[in-house]
């Protein structure tokens, strides 16, 4: 597996890679690839089939200039900016039995990271949810994920000193939420962790054997994507 540590220049591209990344995999123009990355800049990113105007606090992001984009991905919808650390897997799927399905794909690469962080944070890791990383019952880590016929997706960020009111100025409660949630508000139901992202990054990297750097990426379908898709209102705001 190669390792791509790159955050690119704007929200729209860093976007645009995750799917960049997972059409080169499907037709089999590129190996498997762990990617991290973070963002200096606010934006909200809802996932693929929520509504915008429902999950978010529009009027409060338009007037602090906080750009809302849409994923490729399912799940919710959250906030990027500083103190986010962003990981991307891209897998082939075809003959693993471990990625067969949604939920034992879930299951799997949950498992896989959760084991990845225990030692750095201590055993009272859980996956709650269908793919909520909590400690102590709060959640650190959200996961979404892909597929396509060959090859998937698997993404999620981690919380380490994302500012939790600003989550809660941008964000809506959720429309639906797990039950461990308990309605609680966003500052009540998340939490940082005290670790650094270059520890994270090398759990990660250790986990899933991804030591060699990726040097060929597909730019030019980062800027397709970018120019017909990520940065169209079209797509941001279809739902």
């Amino acid at each position: 597996m190669k390792f791509f540590p790159v955050t690119l220049p704007s929200p729209e591209e860093n976007l645009a890679c995750d799917e960049a990344l997972l059409e080169a995999v499907e037709r089999g123009e590129g190996g498997e690839v762990l990617r991290v990355w973070n963002s200096l800049s606010y934006f909200v990113v809802v996932g693929y089939s929520n509504r915008v105007e429902t999950e978010v606090n529009v009027p409060f992001c338009r007037s602090q200039g906080v750009p809302i984009l849409r994923r490729c991905s399912g799940g919710g919808t959250v906030l990027q900016g500083p103190g986010c650390l962003n990981y991307s897997l891209i897998l082939r799927i075809e003959d693993s039995a471990t990625l067969a399905g949604i939920t034992r794909t879930n299951e799997y690469i949950m498992d896989r990271i959760r084991d990845a962080l225990m030692s750095l944070l201590g055993p009272d890791l859980r996956v709650q949810g269908h793919t909520d990383l909590t400690r102590n019952g709060l959640k650190f880590s959200g996961n979404a994920q892909k597929r396509k016929l060959k090859a998937l997706l698997f993404h999620g960020s981690f919380l380490l000193g994302l500012d939790s009111g600003m989550v809660e100025q941008t964000l809506r409660m959720p429309s639906k939420e797990p039950r461990y949630r308990a309605n609680r508000s966003h500052r009540d139901f998340i939490v940082n962790l005290e670790v650094s992202a270059s520890q994270v990054e090398d759990a990660l990297a250790r986990a899933w054997g991804a030591h060699e750097l990726l040097t060929e990426v597909p730019s030019e379908t980062i800027l397709r994507l970018v120019r017909e898709k990520y940065s169209c209102s079209e797509w941001n705001w279809k739902f």
